[in-house]
């Protein structure tokens, strides 16, 4: 009979422990981002069963006095990539300072029952009355209200936003959250609350000859960014000297000339150069204004940005789950590339003091000063990660050039990124390039069977490419098929 007590006991303490261990696993669970398998997973998984690998005619062109080859089309060169006139920009340019302004954007509006309604994403912004029409405004509606009122609802413990119908893509109660969050791996969804004051975003970006992309960016996020932050260093990746092309319309630092090295350090040195001197710079900052660092060929999704400026209750760092092609929107590869690129002012300096590069490189836990930044804030930080490999929140257009730019990039490529295939004559040929633009090849001599991109997807290329057809056209379909 004792033995029977004692054997009891034993089982309802293993029981409580496996409980207690459940619990604290599902609290874990929770708080960690997606396994990072699931990024390798195609969003056209059901299109690869069916992908036809029929040969495809190339278009040759005789060209007078030389061999066959594919011709490049007047549209895909692009006027950014042609010679400028001197600059006559100030070569004290990359001294000056700048004030953030503060962003008095009314994105918001406020019902009659007293609910708080972003009016891009709501449908209708009013509860109709009993018996009566419905009051629907949409997108613009309300904006003649002049001053800015606080968004939290007086007199009520708990606010009911019945009121915000939704539009296609957003969620929430006030119809503020995108489709990129609303099915990311944030936490702390439940804990969404809009701003009274938008946070202010500040976009820094490595540029070498990215002038179409580093374009499309101004244009399509323009509205959302409060600062650019532009780097073009005055050397290559491979240590060779190069003109500032673009001075007059970026905000740049002169380096010094470096002799080729590990193109890899140069590479990481311009990533905390544009960071800590483009920051010094920088005047009005607040500890929770928005960090964002990209390299030139990352277009982060504008809504997710917006979203950021202005939602309280997400945790940091943040990534972006990025649309991943080659040479040009057409060619779509599988899964998504996960790019950590972002975090508040606060954290910036506090953990990973001020140098994008360590941002980026997602050691933000083993950095001396993320215990005290996180117990300073009253949160557990975790990283999370916008969009997911089925919801892309923003671009990664690799090798996205004309053959000419394809080519500089083969000769400024790192030094230290082997194999370096600008070292290898025959990779340099135009009507070699060409060759890859049309069969999606790469240098090594494969050739990949990507699912076919559909232009008419949600998230092809960015809006302001797609309304620029013309122009981008070499971009968005294949110059060579």
């Amino acid at each position: 009979m004792k033995m029977r007590r004692h054997k009891l006991f034993l089982t309802l303490c293993m029981a409580g422990l496996c409980l207690i261990s459940f619990l604290h696993f599902l609290k874990a669970l929770s708080y960690v981002t997606f396994p990072r398998e699931l990024a390798s997973l195609s969003p056209n998984l059901v299109s690869s069963f069916f992908w036809n690998n029929a040969p495809v005619t190339p278009q040759v062109s005789p060209e007078p006095g030389g061999a066959d080859f594919l011709r490049t089309p007047l549209y895909s060169h692009s006027p950014l990539l042609q010679p400028l006139s001197p600059s006559r920009a100030s070569e004290e340019l990359h001294k000056v300072e700048f004030v953030l302004p503060e962003d008095t954007t009314e994105y918001f509006a406020r019902t009659k029952a007293g609910g708080v309604c972003f009016k891009p994403g709501t449908k209708v912004l009013e509860k109709p009355p009993v018996g009566g029409r419905l009051e629907e405004r949409a997108d613009g509606a309300a904006s003649g209200r002049t001053a800015r009122k606080p968004l939290s609802v007086s007199g009520t413990k708990r606010r009911k936003w019945v009121e915000c119908v939704c539009l296609p893509g957003w969620h929430g109660p006030s119809c503020g959250v995108p489709t990129v969050v609303q099915y990311s791996n944030l936490p702390t969804k439940d804990r969404l609350v809009p701003r009274e004051n938008p946070r202010r975003v500040i976009n820094a970006i490595n540029v070498n000859h990215e002038f179409d992309l580093l374009d499309v960016r101004f244009h399509e996020l323009g509205d959302v960014v409060d600062a650019f932050v532009v780097c073009e260093s005055n050397f290559t990746a491979y240590g060779e000297p190069r003109p500032l092309k673009f001075r007059e319309m970026l905000l740049n630092g002169s380096l010094a000339y470096n002799p080729p090295q590990d193109g890899w350090i140069a590479d990481d040195y311009l990533r905390t150069f544009l960071t800590r001197d483009g920051i010094s710079r920088l005047r009005n900052l607040r500890p929770d204004d928005v960090f964002i660092i990209d390299d030139a060929d990352e277009i982060p999704a504008r809504d997710g940005v917006l979203f950021l400026k202005l939602y309280d209750g997400w945790t940091e760092p943040f990534a972006f789950h990025m649309r991943k092609s080659l040479y040009g929107f057409f060619w779509k590869q599988p899964g998504t590339l996960e790019v950590v690129s972002g975090c508040t002012m606060g954290m910036l300096q506090a953990v990973y003091a001020t140098d994008g590069i360590r941002l980026r490189r997602r050691e933000y836990y083993t950095m001396p000063g993320f215990r005290q930044y996180e117990n300073s804030t009253g949160h557990i930080l975790v990283q999370w990660s916008l969009g997911s490999p089925l919801h892309f929140a923003g671009w990664h257009c690799s090798w996205c050039f004309t053959p000419e730019g394809i080519y500089f990039k083969l000769v400024s490529a790192q030094n230290g990124d082997f194999p370096r295939w600008g070292d290898y004559e025959d990779k340099r040929d135009l009507n070699y390039i060409r060759e890859l633009i049309r069969t999606g090849g790469w240098f090594d001599g494969t050739t990949q069977e990507y699912p076919p991109a559909d232009p008419k997807e949600q998230m092809y290329a960015p809006k302001y490419l797609l309304k620029n057809y013309q122009r981008f056209r070499y971009l968005l379909e294949n110059p060579y098929r």
